[in-house]
């Protein structure tokens, strides 16, 4: 009933890759994070290399994480009792955890554990919902225009909107440019085009395992409450579907009930809830050295 941790991708694949595809749609953060740092680098979420964690019970592997600094840490599907002992494991070792996501039971009792030791508030940051792709139903009548895909002459647009995205939602934008230029290289990105003029944008995360995350959807404010978001987000999931991926998955944002109606329109299925909370209000190197 311990806990491993350690820095190295492959010895975290060898020891927690099975469990987690075991589960792909709950654990789909964790994969698709895992996949874009093997494809892009250690620093692709920041300067400290990523650090991976799995807990033993019985001789199997029942919880992992994955944390990319400065990022909160991701949970994988764990019990309440997992998650304790994974922040008094990261306590010992001194990790300055700036917040933790995953399904309310686990965060919670990470978030009660680790402000016992630390001291400080836990504040919930996001709240969203799972969806899963059932049957696509394109909106219809659509929106004036057509989707394609987008090309090098458009990253400097799409890297606008992944930035614009992110500070909307509140959360970091992409590092640097690795990560889109991948997506538009493999043709992950689509841009709804209106009159010849791109004005919406739908992305996803690729098929790993055949498993794919639509990510991110965005409309310049302007440009919303016209279709373009619903339009862009089915003919992207066709296109997902298409190309190999048997689950097509996207987060809709609680607070968001627009966003939240019309994944279901397009035939979007809830699948479970995850939260994510940030810890404020400590001092890890006066705590840490007590704790444990």
């Amino acid at each position: 009933m311990t806990w491993t941790t350690t820095t190295d991708p492959d010895a975290f694949e060898a020891a927690a890759g099975a469990f987690l595809r075991a589960r792909p749609v709950e654990h789909t953060m964790l994969l698709s994070v895992a996949a874009t740092v093997r494809a892009s680098g250690a620093d692709t979420y920041g300067d400290q290399p990523p650090r991976y964690g799995w807990r033993h019970e019985g001789g199997e592997v029942d919880a992992a994480f994955l944390w990319t600094p400065p990022r909160p840490v991701l949970l994988s599907a764990m019990s309440a009792r997992a998650a304790g002992a994974l922040a008094d494991t990261l306590t010992r070792e001194r990790r300055p955890v700036p917040g933790v996501g995953g399904d309310h039971t686990a965060v919670d009792a990470f978030a009660a554990t680790w402000l016992r030791h630390h001291g400080g508030t836990a504040d919930t940051v996001e709240r969203s919902r799972l969806h899963r792709l059932g049957t696509l139903v394109p909106p219809h009548p659509g929106p004036p225009g057509a989707a394609r895909p987008a090309t090098t002459a458009d990253r400097a647009l799409v890297l606008e909107w992944f930035a614009a995205f992110a500070a909307d939602a509140g959360v970091a934008p992409p590092r640097d440019a690795r990560t889109v230029d991948d997506r538009i290289a493999h043709g992950r990105v689509l841009l709804w085009e209106d009159a010849g003029r791109p004005v919406a944008m739908a992305a996803h995360t690729g098929a790993d395992d055949g498993i794919t995350r639509v990510a991110p959807v965005y409309t310049p404010p302007g440009l919303r409450g016209r279709g373009y978001a619903g339009a862009v987000t089915a003919a992207l999931s066709r296109t997902a579907r298409d190309t190999g991926a048997h689950e097509v998955l996207l987060f809709a944002d609680l607070a968001n009930p627009t966003a939240n109606a019309l994944y279901q329109r397009l035939g979007y299925e809830s699948v479970r809830d995850r939260v994510v909370v940030e810890f404020s209000g400590a001092d890890l190197a006066e705590t840490g050295a007590t704790s444990g």
